[in-house]
């Protein structure tokens, strides 16, 4: 895929980073370069390469370089803490790490030098350069790649799956070709787009909406570090993009950050995902930027989109919820409503949301038998929805307890744990409440032990360590007692209404 980019627009800027331009030519002698040091080091197909950085360039060689040796790559998130940090590590027995200089400072050095993983190689990139600018030089033809099939895996990045328990989908080379080619497809890109990097490149958004779409077209990618309303509308005004997918919460942060739907003049697709978007944020948006706003559903079990609603077109509105269609299914995937026994429902009925196409993970990392939601290639998304005579596709309810906050996925056992380890807490059970501009607010219900005394702050401080700043609650409410089924069962559908709300 990045070599059809090489081959049809080896010249032309493929990165644009600040000040920075980079072609695609550059990119793919860097990156042979710095798979040539890793080899030495002992890198061998089919290995694990971590890769800890923000939205840089040296992110998009990373990833190339784990390809071309065969590897694997493990996008971080640089929000973890030491406990999910070393997790991954640990789960994923990586081999090699690249990481920024300023990051690597603080949790990653801790981890490493525990010495619990093994992470045999560090590769330290300097931020203002980020670019392996001190990369060994090759001559042409000096780095030999190793030959991959469509079916090796390309990238483990962890979702809570269906289950609940986190884990790392395996998405295969076929998969984000796959994925990419959607995109192209969808959008009508081409090498004369240029792409927004709104979404974080470790994110499966990011990782495809932003960095294999420029792969597959040879569009040009704008990176800008780490994401902040106001440089991104200065990429915005500096770069004209034409293309920009990414959550409501960073896309009204920018409308905000903006002067008016002048800043917007050169998009031609403008499309959000990743939570449930209200008739009225979408106005929000959409008088912000002067563009329509479209809708993208797709899980990282789906390698990103899987539904979306056709560009530019009337998005139906559900009379009786009020919720907004998700779209239609993608080129090449075919989405079915089943009911509990995965019988196809009637037009109209709900039911839980099946998907299968070029797209779908075959699986987990290491998962064993756990992939009780991938049946013959069709994904049991957990999510429940209907589909209207018209063919659109509604979405009512996510996951059944899953948290989607500002695009990212919240798992409420694992912040349920951390504030049980708490002393003063007797039983804490955290949902997802609606939230306009981040879609859901991380919040929990909190009982406190006997003769014990905890204030909703000190629990937010307590999670700190521990949890990164996405997953922490924002709102803790202390409870004198949980609403129980009489199996004692905790009710969270009465603590998502009004009697606790």
């Amino acid at each position: 895929m990045f070599r059809t980019a090489c081959a049809r627009s080896a010249t032309q800027p493929l990165i644009s980073y600040f000040d920075v331009e980079l072609t695609a030519a550059t990119v793919d002698h860097r990156s042979s370069a710095l798979a040539s040091a890793l080899r030495e080091d002992g890198f061998e197909p089919g290995d694990r390469l971590a890769i800890l950085t923000q939205n840089d360039p040296a992110f998009v060689v990373a990833v190339l370089a784990a390809w071309k040796l065969g590897g694997v790559a493990v996008p971080v998130n640089p929000m973890y803490t030491e406990r999910e940090l070393a997790f991954l590590l640990i789960d994923t027995e990586t081999r090699a790490l690249v990481c920024l200089e300023e990051e690597f400072a603080g949790v990653p050095r801790s981890v490493i030098d525990g010495g619990d993983t093994e992470v045999a190689t560090v590769v330290l990139i300097d931020r203002e350069a980020a670019l392996f600018a001190e990369a060994p030089e090759l001559a042409d033809g000096e780095f030999a790649p190793h030959p991959i099939a469509s079916t090796d895996p390309a990238l483990l990045m962890y979702t809570s799956g269906t289950t609940g328990v986190p884990k790392a989908a395996v998405i295969t080379h076929a998969n984000v070709t796959a994925s990419a080619e959607i995109y192209r497809l969808l959008m009508s890109l081409t090498d004369a787009d240029v792409v927004l990097a709104i979404s974080p490149l470790f994110h499966i958004t990011g990782m495809i909406g932003h960095m294999a779409v420029a792969f597959r077209t040879g569009a040009r990618l704008v990176l800008a570090h780490r994401f902040a309303a106001e440089v991104m509308i200065e990429q915005v005004r500096r770069h004209r993009p034409t293309f920009i997918v990414g959550t409501v919460t960073a896309l009204v942060s920018v409308v905000n950050a903006s002067t008016g739907p002048e800043d917007f003049a050169s998009v031609r697709s403008l499309y959000t995902g990743g939570a449930p978007v209200s008739r009225a944020v979408a106005d929000l948006i959409e008088s912000g930027t002067g563009q329509p706003l479209n809708i993208l559903y797709g899980l990282t079990e789906t390698t990103s989109p899987a539904i979306a609603t056709p560009m530019g077109e009337p998005i139906p509105v559900d009379a009786e919820s009020g919720a907004m269609a998700i779209g239609l299914p993608v080129p090449a995937t075919v989405c079915r409503v089943v009911d509990v026994d995965g019988r196809q429902v009637a037009a109209g009925e709900v039911g839980e949301i099946e998907l299968r196409g070029p797209q779908v993970i075959g699986g987990y990392w290491r998962a064993g038998e756990d992939t009780a939601d991938i049946v013959d290639g069709a994904l049991r998304t957990g999510d429940i929805g209907f589909v209207d005579e018209s063919g659109w596709i509604f979405l009512l309810d996510r996951r059944k307890d899953m948290i989607t906050t500002a695009g990212y996925k919240v798992w409420p056992r694992e912040v349920e744990e951390v504030l049980a380890r708490h002393p003063a807490v007797a039983e804490a059970v955290v949902v997802g409440m609606p939230d306009e501009t981040r879609g859901e607010e991380v919040t929990a219900f909190v009982t406190v032990r006997s003769g014990r005394t905890v204030t909703p702050a000190e629990l937010i401080d307590f999670s700190r360590t521990q949890l990164a700043a996405y997953k922490r609650p924002r709102r803790i409410r202390m409870v004198r007692e949980l609403p129980k089924s009489p199996t004692g069962k905790v009710l969270r559908r009465e603590l998502r209404g009004e009697n606790y709300s």
